[in-house]
């Protein structure tokens, strides 16, 4: 079976909204249409709510759960093709985690998605604690998703350089900071996931692993502390799940051999770019592994995540 990670559905309520200019492709005939175009089996529909960032904290929770209900009802519809995830706000506090735990036990959603920032608040601030007690508890996985950008607007404004770089950036960023700040120390069992490789954490990780490894050496380039690690940082990295939605063979075959191809998640981000689903089934076929592996890559490994019996 194969199972793209990585697409997305919006509430209703926000594809009419003007900016879509009546045309919003996150709608679940959109998903549905292209998973039969590209003879995929089945989607796991999210929704990363960018919309959150222009609303007030009250009216935040509201929103995700109007999002959270949608995404149960287009399961319904297609109960054998689609899987949904929950929208939460890690830092978000009690009402947050409470539409959580009730998108979780009543919706039946299987996992969470969370923004790599949202609004200069990161997934590893203390705040955020009681939401990965949750989602461990529950037993779910985190799915981190660029929510738009964290840093660096006034350099990104042009070329579309926000989306393309600016929140893979964010979501390297966010992977990074969870890593140092000790998340799989403090929750070992987490099932993390990493939107787009992770931002290209994975070209990165070697500059981390000696920014921690050569302390003594590296004491110009600022402060280690506190510690809160005990290994590496690739060794957490290694205990993450990224999934392949980039569009360039070299560097998923880099993310699929950094963290192994049982936690490698085939997935294309479309919706909203239609035609990227396709081009992320072709690049799959680009990709240097056993048939056995293979299997896990293309739908094994989502299914055993969220627990989709097949």
């Amino acid at each position: 079976m194969i199972i793209d990670w990585h697409t997305h559905v919006h509430d209703p309520k926000d594809t009419v909204q003007p900016y879509w200019q009546g045309r919003c492709p996150m709608t679940i005939e959109t998903v549905i249409a292209g998973n039969d175009r590209a003879a995929v089996d089945m989607s796991v529909i999210s929704s990363a709510v960018h919309y959150i960032r222009h609303l007030s904290e009250k009216e935040t929770v509201g929103a995700i759960r109007s999002s959270n209900e949608h995404l149960a009802r287009c399961r319904d519809r297609y109960p054998d093709k689609v899987v949904a995830l929950a929208t939460s706000i890690p830092g978000g506090g009690d009402e947050h985690l409470m539409e959580l735990e009730r998108a979780v036990k009543q919706d039946d959603l299987r996992g969470v998605l969370i923004n790599s920032s949202h609004k200069g608040a990161y997934p590893d601030d203390d705040a955020a604690k009681p939401f990965f007690k949750l989602v461990t508890g529950l037993n779910i996985p985190v799915f981190i998703h660029p929510g738009d950008h964290g840093y660096g607007l006034e350099r990104m404004k042009d070329y579309r350089l926000t989306s393309s770089i600016g929140r893979p950036a964010d979501n390297c960023l966010a992977l990074a900071r969870l890593i140092v700040r000790g998340i799989f120390e403090e929750f070992p069992t987490l099932k993390l996931a990493g939107s787009h490789l992770g931002g290209g954490i994975c070209e990165v990780i070697g500059r981390m692993n000696y920014a921690y490894e050569y302390l003594d050496q590296a004491f110009f380039l600022g402060p280690y502390e506190p510690m809160l690690i005990k290994h590496p940082p690739i060794h957490y990295l290694k205990m993450m799940y990224l999934d392949s939605a980039c569009y360039h063979a070299p560097a998923a075959q880099m993310a699929l051999e950094t963290v192994g191809a049982d936690h490698f998640l085939f997935g294309t981000d479309s919706p909203p770019m239609t035609p990227l689903k396709q081009r992320g089934v072709e690049m799959m076929a680009e990709l240097r592994m056993s048939e056995k592996d293979r299997e896990k890559v293309m739908g094994g490994n989502a299914a055993r995540l969220l627990k989709i019996h097949y």
